[in-house]
């Protein structure tokens, strides 16, 4: 790690530098009991903050936020004027812009940002970051983060509850370490797709002659100028306070991945969402585009954001089996709470990870489908099912030691279970692994669902354990009688084969109820059914109002995408495509007209009757682009519930237009010459650095 770690930060180590030692003390206590700071010691902080960010070179301040899209929030304030503990605590925005759900009008404009004191503050730009929450004038949240600090709350105090019944006093925290993958591919390829440009990724495109068949890019020896934008990644990000772990290359040309270590889901979640901004920004120094959306190209893996989550107490993991799993009482609590979460709420978990790139990307290339079920390893299901059917577990023998058929290399401890990659939700030996997240997804959807879920499910146990002590004879008989129905209950979950296989998609998920929500139209839909509802009002997580919020919002911006992504296909095909196909046409009738050939005769008559095709399929995606605007209309004015489902199953008509376009598109262009097709290839693009 470099001598400048943490130098842009307002960590720990700056605040001891800056800070009163009895200030600092204060700040630390209202952190860790979650009690307001007083207006006096918020003004010495205030000051503190300001006096180390002018040192680094900060001229102006922001309360940087997360409004209800998906990139960050800043309004930059210059230093010349007051920065004092009232400007800290609170900033002030114009809250009808952003997305509300009808929550805001546009004659309601004012909101607040909140300071959060629990993620550090940072430099970036020359301006200091000041993470805030975002709320409406009456208090209702329109962030991401403030779901994210409730639900953590609520988690910390269900189980710690729990851990209250085993004699043990600790505060617990939700924790997340993050992967994150990417696309690099050279700016000037990028520049000439319009798609890439604004969606993000490509409508059109043949496959290339050489993808990923022959896993040679996984891990392999990185590009060079690849290789320095990484070690210039992991410099920014350090002296940010942003810990990158790994680096590699992913299974695609020209993906790649960071993943990041373990911190606090609130600290994990602005991290996250601050390096992305970094890898964006830092690519063009490079002369190159960094592509976060979750399937850019067509054929080859998509990218995700593997969402790494576990419990713990500061000095302890509570997902952490030991060496005898079937003795540690409270680690197999914890594992059935979690496991009777995610069945309970699978259905919620695939909608907070829901967007047009997850429904293309998931079920394929490493991503699991969108069938929820957990892997836990087969040696601790064999313990989790010896209790489920109260029988001996006779272990196998852990962490054996295995050795190579070349007998002078060392032996190694062989871990307990293989891994899953087609898990959604994998235990990975001391916390669980969900999948799912698309790669420009911000983590702290996905996270304050797991927080909420399992909370409620802890609230279960604990209220059970405190008040049904009348049948048992101990704390212990209790605890095991708890896990044991649990698993019965909740067996169907858990599931350790092959999640892509026809028999388990198509047979036995279905045969033991699970969901399939294979779009986020469909999926969607569940942010709001009666059990979501009274879910997040009883973990106070979101008001009713609030949730309602959420899902029209969700809903739009689905539909949104979808739009943007039909306008900007339509533009292509008439304005580049079909101009180039007609010239290449005439260019044939031309030769034609000069000497007849017969070369020259088949090329034309294979490609007059795909020009049509390519014309009539434009056509219908013109015309459903068109009404299914109409109902987007709708839904935009009104913000009603029917109409947004209406809008979502609409915009999968219009999607399965553009599929059919695209793959007349995509035949057209591999026998196409280049001096007549328009954009760069997909071997341009993905071999371009």
């Amino acid at each position: 790690m470099n001598k400048n770690f943490g130098k842009l930060c307002f960590n720990e180590l700056a605040m001891k530098k800056y800070m009163p030692k009895d200030t600092y003390k204060k700040l630390q206590s209202s952190i860790i009991k979650g009690e307001p700071l007083s207006l006096d010691v918020a003004n010495i902080v205030a000051n503190a903050m300001r006096i180390w960010a002018v040192e680094n070179g900060a001229t102006h301040y922001t309360h940087w936020f997360a409004p209800l899209t998906d990139v960050s929030g800043e309004k930059h304030q210059s230093f010349l004027t007051d920065f004092s503990g009232k400007e800290l605590i609170k900033g002030e925005s114009d809250a009808s812009s952003f997305p509300s759900g009808g929550i805001r009008a546009t004659f309601e404009a004012r909101g607040y940002t909140v300071w959060d004191p629990n993620s550090y503050a940072f430099i970036k730009d020359n301006t200091l970051c000041i993470p805030t929450a975002f709320c409406a004038y009456n208090g209702e949240s329109l962030d991401k983060k403030t779901p994210l600090l409730r639900s953590m709350e609520a988690l910390s105090t269900q189980a710690s509850r729990l851990l209250a019944l085993f004699g043990e006093e600790e505060r617990v925290v939700p924790t997340v370490g993050v992967e994150q993958e990417y696309f690099l591919i050279a700016k000037k390829v990028y520049e000439k797709r319009p798609d890439l440009k604004y969606c993000g990724k490509t409508l059109f495109g043949a496959l290339a002659l050489k993808g990923q068949e022959l896993d040679d890019h996984y891990y392999a020896n990185i590009n060079e100028k690849v290789s320095l934008y990484m070690k210039e990644l992991d410099f920014e990000l350090q002296k940010l306070g942003i810990t990158p772990q790994t680096k590699h290359n992913e299974a695609a040309p020209s993906q790649h991945e960071v993943a990041f270590l373990f911190g606090t889901a609130n600290i994990a979640a602005d991290q996250n969402q601050l390096a992305m901004e970094v890898m964006k920004s830092l690519a063009k120094k490079y002369e190159l585009e960094c592509l976060l959306k979750e399937k850019p190209f067509a054929g080859v893996n998509g990218s995700g954001k593997h969402l790494n989550w576990s419990l713990s107490t500061g000095e302890d993991n509570l997902l952490e089996p030991g060496k005898t799993p079937r003795e540690n009482n409270r680690f197999l609590l914890f594992l059935a709470a979690i496991i009777k979460a995610v069945d309970t709420y699978q259905e919620l978990l695939v909608a907070s990870i829901a967007s047009p790139g997850n429904d293309e990307r998931l079920g394929m290339g490493e991503a699991p489908p969108t069938i929820i079920s957990i892997h836990v390893g087969d040696d601790l299901s064999e313990v989790l099912m010896a209790i489920k059917d109260d029988k001996d577990y006779i272990s196998n023998g852990e962490n054996k030691n295995e050795r190579f058929i070349i007998s002078n290399l060392p032996t190694f401890s062989k871990d307990v279970s293989d891994r899953n990659r087609t898990s959604p939700f994998a235990f990975t030996g001391n916390k669980f692994e969900f999948r799912m997240p698309g790669s420009a997804t911000p983590i702290s959807e996905p996270c304050y669902v797991i927080n909420t879920i399992v909370a409620d499910a802890l609230k279960d146990f604990c209220d059970e354990l405190e008040y049904n002590k009348d049948d048992f004879d101990t704390f212990e008989d209790r605890v095991l009688s708890l896990i044991k129905r649990t698993l019965k209950e909740h067996e169907r979950i858990l599931f350790n084969g092959d999640s892509y296989s026809k028999e388990w998609q198509e047979i036995e998920s279905v045969n033991r109820g699970l969901y399939n929500l294979n779009t986020g139209a469909k999926s969607l839909q569940h942010i709001i059914t009666p059990k979501t509802r009274e879910l997040f009002i009883r973990q106070n997580v979101f008001t009713e109002r609030e949730l309602e919020s959420r899902f029209e919002i969700a809903i739009e911006s689905y539909s949104k995408q979808y739009k943007i992504q039909a306008d900007i296909m339509i533009y292509m095909a008439k304005r580049e495509i079909l101009p180039s196909l007609l010239e290449y046409k005439r260019n044939l009738l031309e030769n034609l007209q000069l000497e007849e050939d017969t070369i020259v005769r088949e090329l034309l008559n294979e490609l007059t009757p795909k020009i049509k095709l390519f014309y009539d399929n434009l056509k219908k995606l013109e015309n459903l682009a068109e009404s299914s605007k109409e109902e987007l209309t709708k839904l935009t004015k009104n913000h009603d519930r029917e109409q947004a489902k209406k809008t979502a199953e609409t915009y999968q008509i219009v999607r399965k237009a553009m599929i059919d376009l695209r793959k007349i598109s995509d035949e057209i262009e591999l026998n196409c010459p280049k001096k007549f097709w328009p954009y760069p290839s997909y071997m341009n693009m993905l071999y371009s650095i």
